[in-house]
């Protein structure tokens, strides 16, 4: 691999055809290769070959315990990778893909145990957008993909956010744009007698009941417990999608008058709440006022935060309720809370 990650932009509604054939062929070969998907950018090698998908974890720093999410350009592709495919698999594939939703089913055995961190389910999705599904056609192959990002870190949602945690470590960027949706898929468990959402996402507990009736939900705060065990899902480490700055969340709008602000501090506002004075010192304020651009722009948001001079990022998270259930996860995992008045942050 060279010392420098080549990146090619790509028209995300007119792709270059020898663009992608060119990345297809990266990972014919085992090769790592970035592009967009409409949550985030995910880091692809193909999913059928050990050693490639190997290479995945290398770069990321991704523990062996952490599973990855396999794409496909077809209900026909994800089929092969699954060993069973059970009704409500079928109504939900038909309603919901291409799109956000990754559904664990057993594992067929084109998958290695690499991939699903030795566990007898894979999730599976087939993503939205033209370059993803044209990438994944031209390689004839599944392809295993996280996010683009160094382990535990902030998902990417711009090229630029992938170059900046993995140049030099994987082989090439399709750069086609900002991610549409800008928040990880809903993963759902089907091999359990009550569909179980293990991530929520972009597609709700309400839109799937609305097809298939009630549904497990795990709980917002993560869990520490058994923090090396197998997981069933990528996104249920305790500290994910984080920033390498301090990150405290504050739930009460009013302790943020209590604070002993830094001279370079971030505050990200979630919602439309009613906030006291504060210091006009801040570095950088940022207002995510509904949870469609929250979703947008949280990750772009934090990214900024993270590479500028900032000490501090403060979120003042938004309110408990449905429509909000899939930012409070990832702000949980992104952030620690801030217990103690008298030590100011």
């Amino acid at each position: 691999m060279s010392r420098t990650t080549q990146v090619i932009t790509v028209d995300p509604n007119r792709p270059d055809p020898d663009a992608i054939e060119y990345a297809a062929e990266l990972l014919r070969r085992g090769k790592l290769v970035a592009f967009a998907t409409e949550t985030v950018y995910g880091l692809g090698a193909d999913a059928t070959n050990p050693e490639a998908v190997a290479r995945i974890f290398e770069a990321k720093g991704r523990p062996s315990f952490n599973p990855l999410i396999v794409h496909a350009d077809s209900t026909a592709m994800a089929r092969s990778c699954v060993a069973e495919w059970p009704e409500i698999a079928e109504t939900l594939a038909l309603h919901f893909w291409p799109g956000p939703l990754t559904l664990v089913l057993p594992r067929s055995a084109i998958i290695p145990d690499i991939v699903t961190a030795g566990q007898a389910t894979v999730g599976v999705r087939i993503p939205r957008p033209l370059v993803a599904r044209d990438l994944i056609e031209r390689t004839s192959r599944p392809i295993a993909a996280p996010s683009a990002n160094r382990s535990t870190g902030i998902s990417p949602t711009l090229a630029s956010h992938v170059l900046e945690d993995l140049d030099g470590r994987i082989d090439l960027i399709l750069n086609s744009g900002q991610t549409d949706v800008g928040l990880e898929s809903t993963v759902v468990d089907l091999t359990t007698r009550q569909p179980h959402i293990l991530r929520p996402g972009p597609i709700t507990a309400n839109d799937l009941e609305r097809l298939v009736g009630p549904l497990r939900v795990h709980e917002v705060a993560p869990s520490s417990a058994n923090p090396s065990a197998p997981m069933t899902s990528p996104g249920q480490s305790a500290v994910h999608y984080a920033p390498r700055t301090r990150t405290v969340r504050v739930d009460d709008p009013d302790d943020l008058a209590r604070f002993t602000w830094p001279e370079s501090a971030a505050l990200v506002v979630l919602g439309t709440p009613h906030l006291p004075s504060l210091p006009g010192s801040l570095t950088q304020r940022f207002h995510l006022a509904d949870p469609e651009t929250a979703a947008h722009d949280l990750y772009v948001v934090l990214h900024q935060c993270d590479t500028s001079a900032t000490s501090l990022i403060v979120i003042l998270p938004p309110p408990d309720s449905p429509e909000w259930h899939t930012i409070r996860d990832r702000i949980w995992r992104a952030s620690r809370p801030w217990n103690d008045p008298s030590s100011g942050a």
